[in-house]
């Protein structure tokens, strides 16, 4: 049993039994691939994959067993290549970071723009995706930090580390209705098309509580995943945008009116996540400080041993900073 078989079958699994695409992610041929699995199954005595002619049509429940303990051994792999990095160059090293769009458009590019400057020989890598789908990257070993809002409740796995506050603001143009309005109720907001986030993105399930609690629907006549789309169809003169405060920008939004939307709506908190068992380099310590002040290196390491149900805990008395 080699580990490259181990790689092999858990990346097909992966990739949907997808071997074309699995080995043109690992850069090796398919039937280099089809033959290491084919190898092992062999040296194992069970099918790992149930076949279809010359494809692979469903894993087998021997093979969902074997594919887990594979997962595992490559995590457990990749921490044992890390330890050595971290004591031949603490310098050295990759960073992949698992977010969605407002986080990668709005919130991170400082953090990384300095970070970079203190660590430029980290390769540092973004994948962009639905909270379900980031977080899934963490529990799966593909991404070492999740970056997202949504709670990521389903991963037992995964510790949550609050790291900051926000809320959200109205975007509208010069010459609409509501720029006459100091401080615009839900009502009055209610009035109105609006244009915001898709459900399951960026707190949105705050602002559709808010209008249920107030007995209102709100006419919402489009959504999307980026701020940047929500604020073209603004300006095409489709609705009220609401978007993220972080994600209005006073010099390319230069055109557009923004109304301070806070008392309308709860605050959503922002947190980073990161698979139990992690071997933490120090300048992923780093990072995480850079991302939250108030997580330092010994706050990490204490919530990352300490049970799910327990870190909010460690969190109780701290007043998150709003951006």
């Amino acid at each position: 049993m080699k580990l490259q078989q181990l790689r092999y079958i858990w990346e097909v699994a992966a990739n949907n039994l997808n071997v074309s695409l699995t080995a043109s992610n690992l850069y090796t041929s398919q039937p280099g691939v089809s033959k290491q699995i084919r190898q092992l199954e062999e040296e194992l005595g069970v099918e790992i994959f149930a076949r279809r002619g010359k494809h692979f049509s469903h894993v087998t429940e021997s093979g969902r067993q074997i594919i887990d303990i594979a997962g595992e051994i490559l995590r457990k792999s990749e921490k044992i290549k890390r330890i050595a990095q971290e004591h031949s160059d603490e310098r050295k090293g990759s960073l992949s970071i698992a977010t969605t769009h407002t986080q990668a458009r709005y919130s991170l590019p400082p953090i990384i723009q300095a970070f970079r400057r203190r660590y430029p020989e980290v390769s540092l890598h973004i994948h962009q995706g639905t909270p379900r789908q980031i977080g899934q990257m963490v529990s799966d070993g593909q991404a070492d930090f999740a970056i997202c809002t949504e709670p990521l409740d389903m991963y037992s796995d995964l510790v949550s580390l609050p790291c900051y506050r926000w809320n959200r603001w109205l975007l509208v143009p010069e010459d609409h209705p509501l720029c006459a309005v100091e401080r615009p109720t839900l009502a009055q907001l209610a009035e109105h098309p609006l244009v915001t986030y898709t459900f399951g993105f960026t707190g949105r399930s705050q602002l559709d509580d808010a209008f249920d609690e107030a007995g209102l629907t709100p006419d919402v006549v489009l959504t999307a995943v980026d701020a940047d789309v929500i604020k073209t169809y603004v300006r095409l003169g489709l609705g009220v945008g609401i978007v993220a405060h972080m994600a209005i920008d006073a010099t390319q939004d230069g055109d557009l009116r923004a109304i301070d939307a806070s008392h309308l709506f709860s605050h959503s908190i922002t947190r980073l996540a990161i698979r139990r068992g992690t071997f933490m380099r120090r300048y992923m310590f780093d990072f995480i400080h850079r991302f939250a002040a108030h997580l330092d290196a010994s706050t990490v390491e204490e919530a990352l041993t300490t049970p799910s149900t327990e870190v909010e805990r460690l969190f109780r008395d701290i007043e998150l900073p709003i951006r």
